[in-house]
């Protein structure tokens, strides 16, 4: 039997059950029923890890933390819990990701934590507004080309940790944690209308860094 064949024989004896059924028996230890989860929802964390670049990592290492976050998933998923284990997956994957790429920056001793979700609004003012909508507008057709050059990456990071002041910096770090406009201002002993201005610049700054790496 190849693996085409074996992996719709999985499919059939899985497809018919209800999702979180499945998932307890792979967290029970059924190692068909981990193999139907994992190749379930491979496609997803693939497209999970494009969502993020950490300047000098591989495309790979961050779908590698991805996977580890679905096994992770499985492994502490409670049926009893309201969540679906879809939702409770998406976070799993996520949380791992952010997670590896802050200890690497950490590692790495890299002046600004230089990673960024593609999919985060640009500001609150601009919710709609993301920096993979930024990327897209300049016609770069494909987001892993930030990840490919390594000339690139090695201008992206100079760049950035140039032409971003410290205050700059402080407040695109802050808001990447998750931070409020307000919380950050607090931080900082700022008004939250310079906390503004200082994103619309770091916006400005990154498109023009995005643009001229093309």
């Amino acid at each position: 039997m190849n693996s085409k064949e074996y992996s719709k024989e999985i499919a059939s004896e899985f497809e018919s059950k209800a999702e979180e059924e499945v998932v307890i028996e792979a967290k029970n230890g059924s190692v068909r029923a981990q193999e139907y989860v994992i190749s379930k929802y491979e496609s997803f964390v693939k497209a999970k890890s494009k969502s993020y670049f950490l300047i000098g990592a591989d495309k790979e290492d961050i779908y590698q933390e991805g996977m580890i976050g679905l096994y992770k998933a499985i492994r502490d998923f409670n049926y009893e819990k309201s969540t679906t284990f879809k939702a409770f997956a998406e976070l799993c994957i996520t949380r791992q990701i952010i997670t590896a790429i802050k200890t690497a920056t950490r590692q790495k001793h890299i002046p600004l934590n230089t990673y960024i979700s593609l999919n985060k609004p640009v500001s609150e003012d601009d919710s709609e507004r993301t920096l993979l909508d930024i990327i897209s507008s300049m016609k770069i057709t494909d987001p892993e080309e930030l990840i490919i050059s390594k000339e690139k990456k090695k201008y992206i990071e100079g760049e950035i940790s140039k032409v971003l002041s410290d205050l700059e910096k402080e407040v695109l770090q802050s808001y990447l944690d998750g931070k409020s406009y307000q919380e950050i201002a607090c931080d900082l002993d700022r008004h939250a209308k310079s906390i503004d201005n200082a994103l619309q610049r770091v916006k400005r700054k990154l498109e023009k860094c995005l643009s001229d790496s093309k």
